[in-house]
């Protein structure tokens, strides 16, 4: 099977140069992390395992005298005592300064006596030398390579952290240019469109240019030297702005052939990319107050954090992974023959999305991940393709409060008021609630006349659910392995903080067992798509029929019957695009922040309130307005260092405070004029879906056409207000 570019273009080894140029390079880069994450442990393992093997303890001898060759002591142990002794004798007495006030006589045995242990100990640095050097073997040396050529590359990786985070976010950016899969509340379509599209994105990208420029002016010009990796994250921005405001403008006399005539200027503003609107507002702020390099200034706090960063693209490339496996789609088999309604199946589904979007990163991931999937296993089980679409929006807001999601990571490094475990543990009681009101609220609004459903017998569903459990268990095999192998060989649990760095590994394992233990269907199948780096596989049989035959009961993933170097390729192909787009934005809505900051409008927001109530109430209310406008991880900084303050002053309780504020994100990732989760809705189910949805709904009333919109904002509105009001009715004055 040839994989293309749009182009048709071929590049060596039957790969396309978008290919060689990107995905490899990001590949690269991307496992580099993983050496880097896991570096550490590794190498801890490797010093026991050297001390095991080489270390002598009867002869005091251990692995760490042996990592490198020892230096031959330079002083004589053979010297004449007493010739020393006469000599020292014979040596004038230091002048003291004050005429001899305080000086010693020397005594001739002291001096001997001093000779005597200066011997010994020059003796022992021999016998240690010579100690050494015995235990220095061919096994040795060849150990000692190894183990030390790992612990440089783990070192570097860990000085050059940042650099390498900001190197892949360029190879991603310039990518997702290319091929145009920035992030827009619609996509581009009419040939205004593209005008907007490329003229917005040719202005952004300039403003980055010139940005750039006075940044690396700025930093040279200071006074202070810069370091290489400052200099080098300097230079890689100055050149990928440069080099996405060419393509831009080579886009922009280039534009698709199949764009539709015409268009209006309201649509062509709402297929503006996001991260193009942000550098436009913040960059055209920062001129006008004369602080030419703030757009990178604010930027570069994503090397601040690069550590947490890699771990997002680490976690989006897993997500990748897990689309490449059959693993939901069997998961899910272990409940269908139970013949559960629509809103129970999706309440299931809800639970273990929960689950995978906090082993995913963040919200956004997972719909990226397994948006698709969810859409169409709960529209194939009959329910109304808005409430599927309603669904698929929210799968990622449940589980952001669990182990180990990224996010209360990052609250809790730029928060010392509060622990991973505090919130965690909280976050517990939050999902159950939440994930109970969903299912309330799903079988509130079930149709009066829709189709009846009935529970199949025990005696008929657990037995077929026994079955469906057997081909589940290979995969989790696998998991428990490589778990346990970091558990008990690597000395490592898999927690918050490790789960980026082992569940690449868990994910890799699973995708070469799905894919080896199947043979490639012939190419016929289907006709691919293109993505960053070329073309992916074609869609499941029975999404593709979904919409046009809903009986089809097909499983999905039936057709991704393909090799495992492939199927790496095309999940690192979509990380590309989703790297590119998601930190890009994160990385200008790190300086949108910057602007609400330097413009002093939170200096306006009042400090104290008359009592917690409105405190919290006005609180609550801003951090929903926050993630109407802003992604998660920029939206956690700008909380952090000017609202969180306020409530820790006004008696709110931090670990309270920062349930609310994932809360009250997640509903305002729902709600326009961003509306985050219902934009990655749209682009993982793509416009047919919704323009079916929006059809076959038309005749319905007010709440079932926009039920996609609604649902999810009544769930998580309810859940807020509980989580914001319920604790303060325990400790609130």
């Amino acid at each position: 099977m040839e994989h293309t570019n749009a182009d048709g273009r071929m590049g060596p080894l039957n790969r396309t140069w978008m290919e060689w140029l990107t995905t490899l390079p990001v590949f690269l880069l991307l496992i580099l992390t993983l050496l880097i994450g896991t570096g550490e442990m590794i190498h801890g393992q490797l010093l026991r395992m050297g001390e095991t093997l080489f270390g002598d303890t009867a002869a005091g001898i251990q692995y760490s005298y042996l990592r490198g060759d020892p230096a031959k002591p330079t002083c004589d142990k053979d010297t004449n005592i007493e010739t020393l002794v006469q000599r020292e004798m014979a040596a004038p007495v230091a002048d003291d300064g004050l005429g001899g006030l305080f000086a010693e006589t020397k005594n001739p045995d002291s001096v001997r006596q001093s000779i005597l242990a200066a011997q010994g100990l020059c003796k022992e640095k021999y016998t240690f030398y010579d100690n050494v050097t015995n235990h220095i073997t061919p096994a040795v040396r060849a150990y000692r390579t190894f183990e030390t050529a790992f612990f440089y590359i783990f070192h570097f990786g860990t000085q050059y952290r940042s650099l390498i985070l900001i190197i892949m976010i360029a190879f991603a950016a310039l990518a997702t240019t290319i091929n145009r899969h920035h992030l827009t509340l619609r996509p581009p379509q009419s040939v205004l469109d593209y005008r907007v599209y490329f003229g917005a994105t040719i202005i952004a990208n300039s403003i980055g240019t010139i940005a750039a420029v006075f940044y690396l002016i700025g930093n040279r010009s200071s006074g202070i030297e810069m370091d290489p990796v400052t200099l080098a994250i300097s230079v890689v921005w100055l050149f990928l702005f440069s080099a996405l405001t060419l393509i831009s403008i080579f886009q922009a006399f280039n534009s698709p052939k199949d764009a539709t005539p015409g268009g209006n200027l309201f649509s062509a503003y709402l297929a503006v990319p996001l991260y193009a609107v942000m550098a436009v507002v913040a960059g055209t702020v920062f001129f006008m107050q004369d602080y030419y390099g703030g757009l990178l200034i604010y930027m570069g706090q994503l090397s601040d954090y690069s550590a947490l960063f890699l771990s997002l693209t680490l976690f989006i490339w897993i997500g990748m992974l897990m689309k490449q496996t059959r693993l939901v789609d069997l998961l899910l088999d272990v409940f269908r023959p139970w013949g559960l309604s629509p809103e129970v199946l999706t309440w299931v589904i809800m639970l273990f999305a929960a689950v995978a979007t906090a082993y995913t990163g963040a919200s956004g991931i997972f719909i990226l991940a397994a948006g698709a999937i969810i859409y169409y296993e709960v529209a194939n089980a009959g329910a109304r393709k808005q409430y599927a679409l309603a669904a698929t929006a929210m799968s990622g807001s449940l589980g952001v409060v669990l182990r180990p999601c990224l996010l209360i990571i990052l609250i809790t490094a730029m928060n010392k008021e509060v622990t991973s475990d505090q919130l965690y543990g909280h976050g517990v009681w939050v999902f159950f609630m939440t994930s109970t009101i969903f299912l309330i609220v799903s079988l509130m609004v079930r149709e009066k006349n829709g189709p009846k459903y009935k529970l199949a017998s025990p005696g008929i569903a657990i037995p077929a659910m026994a079955r469906a459990l057997v081909p589940v268990a290979p995969y989790v095999i696998i998991m428990i392995i490589v778990v346990m192998f970091y558990r008990y060989i690597l000395d490592t649990k898999l927690d918050e903080y490790t789960a980026a760095m082992i569940l690449p590994y868990v994910m890799l394992a699973i995708v070469f067992f799905d894919k080896v233990r199947r043979k490639p269907e012939p190419e016929t199948a289907g006709v691919g798509v293109h993505t960053a780096g070329g073309q992916v596989p074609p869609a499941p049989v029975e999404r593709r029929s979904a919409e046009a035959v809903p009986a089809v009961d097909r499983r999905s993933g039936q057709d991704r019957r393909v090799t495992f170097e492939y199927a790496i390729r095309t999940a690192t192909n979509e990380t590309i695009s989703h790297i590119g787009a998601l930190l890009l934005l994160m990385a200008l809505s790190m300086s949108l922040a910057g602007v609400i900051e330097r413009t002093g409008l939170m200096h306006s927001f009042p400090h104290t309130f008359s009592n917690i109530w409105v405190a919290m109430t006005v609180l609550m209310l801003v951090k929903v307005f926050i993630g109407m406008v802003m992604e998660p991880m920029g939206a956690m900084l700008l909380v952090s260092t000017t609202l969180a303050p306020i409530a820790y002053a006004n008696g709110i309780d931090p670990v309270h405070f920062w349930m609310m504020v994932l809360t009250a994100l997640e509903l305002g990732y729902l709600l326009p004029p961003v509306a985050l989760n219902q934009l990655l809705t749209r682009q993982v189910v793509g416009e047919e879906v919704m323009n079916a949805a929006d059809n076959e709904a038309k005749h319905m009333t007010f709440y079932y056409r926009y039920e996609r919109w609604l649902l999810p904002v009544i769930v998580i509105s309810v859940s807020l207000l509980i989580v914001a009001y319920g604790p303060l009715l325990l400790y609130g004055k």
